[in-house]
């Protein structure tokens, strides 16, 4: 295979962006390899070379070598994943209609990578995570935060704390099996499918939730009004 000029990879990999530091054009160069290639797939030249950088800036900001720098890969994803869906989340007065518009916003991103830039956490994690520790904790760190974030959205919009507790679970799940169901056939439709039924189970979540006491007495005014949606795209 011919080999891309250094200054032509990077393009490809990192279009039209601000300049950035080296360790983070290289924890975004693996990122982009490993979602494509896997841990296994992917080496340290390939990094250093997409990256721009040398093999011995690799190992000066990462001496641990590529399982030092898949961890970060992981906790940049995981960082990356939680800004995202917390931004809708709170943007949506609804968490129904909050991942509908997340899921929308995944699919959005894969086509526009052509199905390439799954989720990082996943691609860099399968594969190694059952010989190198250190990359199976951080992946399961990841899960654990991502979880406890819808947890507390959930809670806030009214769901009981035990609902919402499974509930979590459930939505990180499905987002996580339809993302990769979407890149592996090419098509948004298990993303959008995913948004769809999960929004219909916060809502059945939501009208079986106890109403909150209201101090006061009659009025019968659904307490705690919410407000209007809005869209936003993080």
């Amino acid at each position: 295979m011919e080999e891309l000029p250094v200054d032509t990879a990077r393009e490809q990999e990192f279009p039209s962006e601000p300049l950035v530091g080296t360790r983070e054009r290289i924890v975004r160069a693996a990122s982009q390899l490993m979602q494509r290639h896997g841990y296994d797939g992917t080496g340290i030249k390939q990094i250093s070379v997409t990256a721009n950088a040398t093999p011995g800036s690799v190992y000066h900001f990462f001496p641990g070598g590529k399982q030092e720098l898949a961890v970060a890969v992981i906790r940049s994803g995981e960082q990356e994943f939680i800004d995202e869906l917390d931004a809708v989340m709170r943007a949506e007065s609804d968490p129904a209609e909050a991942l509908r518009v997340f899921t929308a916003l995944l699919a959005d991103g894969l086509h526009a990578s052509g199905w390439h830039s799954g989720c990082p956490v996943a691609a860099t994690a399968l594969g190694a995570s059952s010989r190198l520790p250190g990359i199976q904790v951080a992946a399961a760190e990841a899960l654990a935060h991502w979880h406890e974030l819808v947890f507390e959205r959930l809670k806030e919009a009214g769901i009981d704390e035990e609902e919402a507790r499974g509930l979590a679970h459930t939505v990180i799940s499905t987002l996580e099996g339809a993302e990769l169901a979407a890149q592996l056939s090419q098509s948004r439709e298990p993303l959008d499918l995913a948004g769809k039924h999960l929004a219909r189970l916060i809502e059945g979540s939501r009208r079986l939730a106890p109403a909150p006491a209201s101090g006061g007495g009659g009025g019968g005014g659904g307490g705690g009004a919410r407000g209007a949606t809005h869209r936003h795209r993080p």
